[in-house]
């Protein structure tokens, strides 16, 4: 018999092996020094790289992993979130989002005006600033067991209001990239993007709470699990189809199904998926970053883009939860700190169509990264009484005998 595999597939296959062994050992190195694990997979993306050691190129089939990484991610973090919960959080939630969408786009849009930067690149420049990674937040959250918290899940679901929000931004920084807003264009967009949160928020949850005996009464080994997967695959595409995130549809997925989550088991075996394909997602955002475009003058417009991005979303996030004290202030500002995905989309979107030059892209990238970079340790450091409090818990009480 020949080789059953074509060369072509047996590269990936390695590409596969070497991007999730040295995302999980590098992560492993960062967590033996009380540093997530998520920035260790970012560094080995960014090592192994197109733009270091090239050793792992950009593709289109290892950015699609990379985009069901994050897809798993969400739905994680949604089946941990009760739809209650978050209605209960809503109003706060939708505050904080809103108030992290004006206060960085006003702040990076004046500063790039300031340095001489065209009104329409600066603009760019702003909705990048905007978005939060939600991504990011939800796997730190993950990882330092988090997600019951008040605050984990005000950020949470802010998060997911600022991406619904950051991709209405998105159609219209790409109107003005395509020389005009279609404005109806962009009233069904908003339309569609509210009507599918409140479905997801009130209508799903009975609709699921129907479904349930049905579901029980299923043959197919592990018929949960398979129902509650391909309900996530189809929200994903949905949401992809009405022109927001994939991630959107999946936090939606998984909120439908909390309630359900302890009964039918989902959470470990959901949890054992997104451990494989997690890390593909946050290898993929640390090759973004290319150490050739880092001049002096590049480095310090970055470092005060990084600035008023931290900043803004300190204030502008944290400024709703004033009266929950400063330490849910500072909780939630720094959650809602690290850009992601959406930011790099938005700067891609203004370099193709050449409103954004080279530096400046690489200005949003190293925001990008910085931000993405520093909210982990601070969010351990912000949340160490709740982590310890944790900690605790899970000791065994001394046997009696």
């Amino acid at each position: 018999m020949g080789n059953a595999i074509n060369p072509g597939a047996e590269r990936l296959l390695l590409e596969f092996f070497v991007i999730f062994v040295s995302a999980k050992a590098v992560g492993e190195l960062f967590e033996r020094f009380a540093l997530p694990s998520v920035l260790g997979e970012l560094l080995a993306g960014a090592l192994l790289g197109p733009y270091a050691l090239g050793w792992i190129p950009t593709s289109d089939i290892i950015h699609s992993v990379a985009q069901l990484g994050a897809i798993f991610v969400l739905f994680s973090a949604g089946l941990e979130t009760s739809p209650g919960e978050l209605v209960r959080l809503s109003g706060k939630s939708l505050r904080v989002a809103l108030a992290g969408i004006v206060v960085p786009f006003l702040l990076g849009f004046a500063y790039m005006k300031l340095r001489g930067n065209v009104t329409s690149e600066s603009v760019f420049v702003g909705a990048a600033m905007v978005a939060t990674s939600v991504g990011i937040t939800a796997r730190v959250f993950a990882d330092l067991h988090l997600l019951s918290t008040e605050t984990a899940k005000i950020v949470l679901a802010a998060a997911v209001f600022d991406d619904i929000l950051g991709m209405v931004l998105l159609a219209v920084v790409g109107g003005i990239a395509s020389g005009g807003v279609n404005w109806l264009h962009m009233g069904v967009l908003i339309g569609e993007a509210v009507g599918f949160a409140l479905f997801m928020m009130f209508v799903a949850p009975h609709i699921v709470r129907r479904m349930e005996p049905g579901v029980e009464q299923l043959s197919i080994q592990n018929a949960s699990l398979i129902v509650a997967l391909a309900i996530c695959l189809l929200l994903s595409w949905l949401a992809v189809k009405i022109q927001m995130a994939a991630i959107i549809g999946a936090f939606f997925a998984g909120l439908v199904f909390a309630d359900y989550a302890p009964e039918w088991n989902l959470l470990p075996r959901v949890s054992g998926i997104t451990e494989f394909l997690a890390p593909f997602f946050f290898f993929t955002i640390g090759t973004e970053l290319n150490g050739s475009l880092l001049t002096r003058e590049i480095l310090t417009s970055a470092l005060v883009v990084s600035l008023l991005a931290i900043v803004s979303k300190m204030i502008g996030c944290g400024l709703p939860m004033i009266g929950d004290g400063w330490r849910q202030v500072l909780q939630v500002g720094t959650g809602m700190m690290p850009r992601g995905e959406v930011a790099l989309i938005v700067a891609l979107v203004g370099l193709q169509s050449r409103i954004v030059t080279p530096s400046t892209y690489a200005i949003v990238v190293l925001m990008t990264a910085t931000t993405t970079i520093l909210a982990p340790p601070l969010l351990r450091l912000l949340y160490r009484r709740e982590i310890e409090q944790h900690r605790q818990e899970q000791v065994p009480a001394p046997v009696q005998l």
